[in-house]
């Protein structure tokens, strides 16, 4: 296939986090600040993404602004022409600390949201006064002048709400609102059978996004992720795998997507050791599944496989516990009788929340 540059780069500085969400995104195995990759490393990570053709750069986590040299980094960025995205909680953003990162060039900040009532957020997040200091926040992103992007995380037990959460952030003044359901990899498939809704609720909050986008039509950009487990097919993971996206650890890990350490059949490249250009083109783990030539029946022949790429290769991994399978979210996979299974244990689901901690 013809490889053209990288369109982003996620770099995710730290795995530190105040918040303790039951469904976090972050790997198992997380990062130790002892073991973070040093401000020099990351200057030089900006160089070469720069170079490769790179253009947009997304600093996120855990919560980016746990690390003091977040303003130099995007700094850099800015200098090499990259356009800047914060990807962060917002507790500890405040008029302050975002100062000085809208001096360094920073023009846009998505901000995350359990819930949109104090007690709902309290309870996801695991964080005291979370709510309040994400308004906070929202609200010094927009007098400073940047673009906000509001976040809003959905699961079973905030299904109703998301009305007000769209309404929240156009109140707040949010350029673009992302309504996302939960995804299941990684740590949030602990709590699989008590996040995910049922296929009554996500019919609720599809007609309600409908709804919102119709009466904000022009004014306001409304994306919207629905559970992979209730489509009939896999969407394309970071637009393919190996395609669109590089994704740079806090140890400097570098992964087609933040799951792909999951993947233990080939190296896992390393910045430390070999450049950012010569891991997009050359490294075992990027070439694994980039294309369409490693693919089995029935993705080999699908007229989809230039669609959604086979879809997941992570959540394949996770749920089949073979990387190369189709995602079983797919209609037309053999595995999806386990994805049907999933649907059917969560309904109903009142176990309690397993709560992602750093010691875990």
């Amino acid at each position: 296939m013809s490889l053209s540059s990288p369109l982003g780069l996620l770099a995710e500085i730290t795995h530190r986090c105040p918040l303790q969400c039951p469904y976090c995104s972050n790997p198992l195995d997380l990062i130790a600040r002892s073991a973070e990759l040093p401000t020099a490393q990351w200057l030089d990570i900006i160089d070469q993404a720069a170079a490769l053709g790179i253009l947009q750069i997304h600093f996120s986590g855990g919560e980016p602004m746990a690390r003091s040299d977040l303003v130099q980094l995007v700094e850099r960025a800015n200098d090499r022409g990259l356009y800047t995205n914060l990807i962060t909680s917002g507790v500890q953003l405040t008029a302050e600390t975002l100062a000085p990162l809208a001096a360094a060039g920073l023009p846009h900040v998505q901000l995350s949201f359990q819930d949109i009532e104090t007690n709902a957020a309290e309870t996801m997040s695991g964080y005291r006064g979370s709510l309040e200091k994400k308004r906070a926040a929202a609200r010094d992103v927009v007098a400073a002048g940047l673009s906000l992007t509001a976040n809003f995380v959905v699961q079973r037990d905030n299904c109703t709400r998301v009305p007000a959460m769209i309404e929240l952030g156009a109140v707040m003044g949010a350029h673009r609102i992302e309504i996302a359901h939960v995804q299941y990899h990684g740590w949030s498939l602990v709590n699989r059978a008590r996040l995910l809704p049922s296929r009554a609720q996500l019919d609720v909050v599809t007609a309600a996004v409908e709804q919102a986008r119709a009466t904000h039509a022009g004014k306001l950009v409304i994306d919207y992720v629905i559970p992979d487990y209730y489509a009939d097919y896999p969407k394309a993971c970071m637009a393919g795998w190996g395609r669109r996206f590089i994704n740079v650890g806090p140890s400097g890990n570098v992964l087609p997507c933040h799951a792909a350490e999951t993947v233990k059949t080939v190296p896992i490249p390393n910045i430390q050791s070999t450049s950012l250009s010569e891991i997009w083109t050359g490294s075992a783990l990027f070439n694994l599944y980039r294309g369409t030539d490693w693919m089995a029946e029935p993705c080999r022949s699908c007229d989809r496989r230039e669609i959604d790429w086979g879809g997941c290769r992570c959540q394949a991994l996770a749920l089949t516990g073979d990387a190369a399978a189709t995602d079983p979210v797919c209609s037309r996979s053999s595995d999806r009788p386990k994805i049907d299974a999933a649907l059917a244990e969560a309904v109903g689901g009142d176990a309690p929340l397993v709560y992602r901690r750093f010691s875990r």
